[in-house]
């Protein structure tokens, strides 16, 4: 990417979606990967007079600790982590994988997950943001080229504008729009190839993700009735997710809670996160994607559940902020693709068919 790109992300993270004050102190958090990145946004900290905290990882260490570590090791959360959380006003995470997951013991994975749920908990009560630097690794799972894959960020937050901003703030008033549209309804019913899945949402709170935390974002989402999704679930695309592959995900929910989960590729790994904990087996959000400017799927979950024409269900953790109240180490977004032939009805009338909002 060039640097005027860079810079124009690095001042997008730290105005618009943290909105850092002079004095603050702000963590920002990646692997070395993202270094250029990284030292822009700390230059723009320093500008606004904040107090960028950095902490750099080195590329798979983690992935080497969960495969060979025992489990204290793996269980155990450096106390200086706890201290960066606790002193930072905001968070800002670089996602920046330089290699691909090692594949290892879902039970173990979910052991680390777990064991880092308190910090994520401290953290989130901050002002924080996501976002993801472009690699080689990650256009190689998209199937681009590098510089394809650059270009596909690059749109995805707006930056390939003259006023990402602007963008941002026009995107969150269509987005508005959406939650007029379904804010009095009670009843959800998602409706694609192997998709049938109804939740209540009456007298819960739709959010409206417009970049401020995710970057990029484009999305609207509450926390369904904790023991209300019935119904099935199918995601279509295939997913990665910490080295797994996994192919054909179905889900059968009754009274909330996942009662079958199967897969054609990556089974074991799907039924050992669902049984994690309690909570990791009940829905923790709905979530509706409106983010035309990611046309395609990307392998990358923070990308592919943004894009405009698709929903996704999450098992594990809800938002507070939302109403709901599941409670889990898990959060993980099942991607349902609405573009062809896909429904979503409120209270019974449909509100989006084939990826289109009838708002528009």
């Amino acid at each position: 990417m060039t640097e005027e790109i860079l810079r124009r992300w690095a001042d997008l993270l730290v105005d618009y979606c943290v909105q850092i004050q002079p004095g603050e102190p702000l963590l920002i958090t990646a692997e070395t990967t993202a270094e250029p990145l990284v030292r822009l946004t700390a230059e723009a900290a320093i500008l606004r007079g904040a107090l960028p905290i950095i902490r750099l990882e080195i590329p798979g260490l983690a992935d080497f600790l969960v495969g060979h570590g025992t489990d204290n090791q793996i269980r155990s959360v450096p106390e200086s982590a706890y201290a960066d959380a606790r002193s930072a006003d905001a968070r800002i995470r670089i996602l920046a994988e330089s290699r691909p997951h090692s594949v290892v013991d879902p039970s173990k994975k979910a052991l680390y997950d777990k064991a880092r749920e308190p910090l994520r908990q401290l953290a989130a009560g901050r002002r924080w943001a996501l976002t993801q630097y472009p690699t080689e690794t990650y256009a190689q799972l998209a199937g681009m080229t590098t510089g394809d894959y650059e270009a596909f960020v690059a749109s995805a937050m707006f930056l390939d504008r003259p006023d990402p901003v602007a963008a941002w703030q026009e995107l969150g008033r269509r987005q508005a729009k959406v939650i007029d549209r379904i804010r009095p309804v009670s009843k959800i019913r998602l409706m694609a190839e192997g998709t049938d899945l109804s939740l209540d949402v009456s007298g819960r709170t739709w959010i409206n993700s417009d970049g401020r935390r995710n970057m990029p974002s484009g999305e609207v989402f509450t926390g369904p009735h904790e023991t209300s999704a019935n119904g099935r679930l199918h995601c279509a695309r295939p997913v990665l997710r910490d080295g797994v592959r996994l192919e054909g995900i179905s889900l059968v929910f009754e009274n909330g809670q996942v009662v079958e989960a199967t897969a054609t590729a990556g089974q074991e790994y799907l039924r050992a996160m669902i049984a994690m904990d309690r909570g990791a087996s009940f829905v923790g959000e709905l979530g509706l994607g409106l983010n035309d400017g990611i046309d395609r799927f990307s392998g990358s979950i923070l990308f592919d559940e943004k894009i405009g024409g698709t929903a996704h269900v999450a098992l594990g953790s809800s938002y507070p902020e939302t109403g709901g109240t599941n409670s889990s180490a898990l959060h993980w977004d099942f991607i349902i693709d609405l573009r062809q032939g896909g429904r979503i009805l409120a209270d019974g009338a449909v509100v989006c068919e084939n990826g289109r909002w009838r708002i528009d």
